[in-house]
């Protein structure tokens, strides 16, 4: 393609759906890393495939058709991506131990900015937070990939089985066959109220509830942050396949091995549709703070039933638009992401 104006209107056009790419090949791939991957691929062969687009679909119905064969390409591997909770089962204290796994194995954050559109339809906007949220990730991992494409496309981004066969190259009989079969997969995994009561915009009582959360956090006030937890509430930490359950074994865990995060900051992120954390905590050797998780928080019936924490900072800092350093006199610092 020589003509430069033509140029920079197919990149701006093809730019245009990035964001929304972006979150079909998250919820596909479940790693945001893999995702932005995934779609700088369907854009270099879009690109240099353009001239022979017919225009017999619309634009955007053929960069999912790409983005499609992109991520089932990558999931020929068969590798789930999983919480720790996917993996064990849960660990008890006194047992604790923190055992690594490889980066591959996890379900990874994402923030919200990467992967949801602006909309100005609230209905549009709450279905496209719930469907990456963690929960529903972990289980749209276990699907088959043909029938995770079938779930998203046709739940999620509500397109019509005839769409949806015409892209996959398959009948609308196989496609509601396959939806059907994903429908039963996920009610089968469904964990109650992991994170039902989030509301959009999170409502007065969450705000508070999250406000509370940061004055216990920050003050590594135990008994005001049991207060806050569910008694079925769940910590995680990947890499670490450990996993807690129940407020005693989280805050005994904080005030242990987890003792070093005492007076840490937390500055606010919005991630997977939830509200989070950037956690960082006293350098006790230059002074100033340094980041050690991104918290994922779940909220039900004004409760956290989930904590999850999210280790590798060196990936995700950056992600995020954060900084790898606070200063001492810093309790905020503006989220450029």
């Amino acid at each position: 393609m020589s003509d430069t104006a033509t140029a920079t209107d197919l990149d701006a056009r093809l730019e245009a759906h990035r964001v929304e790419l972006t979150g079909y090949c998250y919820r596909m791939l479940g790693s945001s890393f893999e995702a932005e991957d995934a779609v700088q691929d369907t854009m270099i062969r879009a690109w240099r495939s353009f001239d022979k687009f017919e225009g017999r679909s619309s634009l955007r119905s053929w960069l999912y058709r790409i983005a499609t064969n992109v991520c089932l390409d990558m999931l020929t591997a068969g590798n789930k991506r999983a919480r720790p909770m996917d993996l064990t089962e849960s660990t008890p204290l006194a047992r604790a131990a923190l055992s690594p796994r490889p980066d591959n194995t996890w379900l990874e954050p994402v923030p919200d900015a990467r992967v949801l559109p602006t909309t100005d339809d609230p209905a549009e906007a709450a279905v496209a937070k719930e469907s990456v949220r963690l929960a529903f990730m972990a289980a749209l991992q276990q699907l088959p990939a043909k029938q995770r494409a079938v779930l998203i496309l046709r739940e999620v981004l509500a397109w019509k089985a005839s769409e949806v066969a015409e892209l996959l190259g398959t009948s609308v009989a196989s496609v509601n066959s396959a939806l059907q079969r994903a429908r039963a997969t996920l009610a089968e995994r469904q964990q109650p109220g992991a994170d039902a009561s989030v509301s959009d915009p999170l409502d007065e009582e969450q705000q508070k509830l999250l406000e509370r959360y940061v004055a216990a956090f920050e003050g590594y006030d135990m008994s005001a942050l049991t207060a806050l937890l569910h008694e079925d509430a769940v910590m995680t930490m990947p890499p670490f396949d450990l996993w807690l359950t129940g407020a005693d074994d989280i805050t005994g865990f904080m005030t242990t091995l987890g003792a070093p995060c005492a007076g840490s900051r937390l500055v606010p992120v919005q991630v997977n549709g939830l509200p989070g954390f950037a956690q960082y905590k006293p350098d006790p050797e230059a002074g100033g703070f340094v980041p050690w998780a991104i918290q994922v928080l779940e909220i039900s019936d004004d409760r956290i039933t989930g904590f999850h924490c999210f280790l590798d900072t060196q990936r995700w800092f950056p992600l995020f638009g954060l900084p790898l350093r606070l200063e001492a006199e810093a309790d905020q610092v503006e989220q450029g992401a």
